[in-house]
């Protein structure tokens, strides 16, 4: 199995990695049209950042960078989006843990925030929090929504490990 993994080229992480946010994607959009769960921000956000991930991962793939500087850029980059959506389902799950009387207000909806005022105070509003994003609706093997998202990012993170990997290996096979 590991050796397997060692043969992988960049282009090959970059293809699991996008299929692994279709699949993200695929489970947050059955969720919300079949099983009729509302994306609160902080899961819109968490999405954005799935779909930032993706972004990288396509072109990877499509460039499939033979060098080293390539496959570290495109890494960098994937990783960087994986890890802001594991900062915001770690604040969203933050919010679930708070108790009732803790739990901030509801504010405006997104749409209307993203109409009516700056990027920066949105993004600043809805890290703050709002009572939607503390509900818990739906439970899974006792686990919430944001954590399985949670995991989802941290399992996307190998995708960008894999490449950087990758990457040293077949320079250093090319110098033996």
């Amino acid at each position: 199995m590991v050796s397997s993994l060692q043969r992988l080229s960049v282009r090959h992480w970059s293809l699991a990695g996008l299929a692994f946010c279709a699949l993200m994607m695929l489970v947050a959009l059955g969720l919300e049209h079949i099983a009729g769960l509302e994306p609160c921000p902080l899961c819109i956000f968490q999405r954005v950042a799935v779909l930032a991930a993706a972004a990288v991962f396509l072109v990877a793939a499509i460039h499939n960078p033979r060098g080293r500087m390539g496959a570290v850029a495109y890494s960098g980059l994937s990783l960087a989006a994986v890890i802001g959506g594991i900062a915001v389902a770690w604040r969203h799950l933050w919010l679930q843990s708070l108790p009732p009387d803790q739990v901030p207000s509801c504010g405006p909806g997104l749409d209307y925030m993203m109409d009516v005022l700056p990027l920066r105070d949105v993004m600043a509003m809805v890290f703050s929090g709002s009572g939607e994003c503390a509900e818990i609706d739906f439970l899974l093997m006792g686990i919430s929504l944001p954590g399985w998202t949670l995991i989802g990012f941290l399992v996307l993170a190998l995708a960008p490990l894999g490449m950087v990997l990758s990457a040293f290996r077949e320079r250093r096979a090319a110098l033996a």
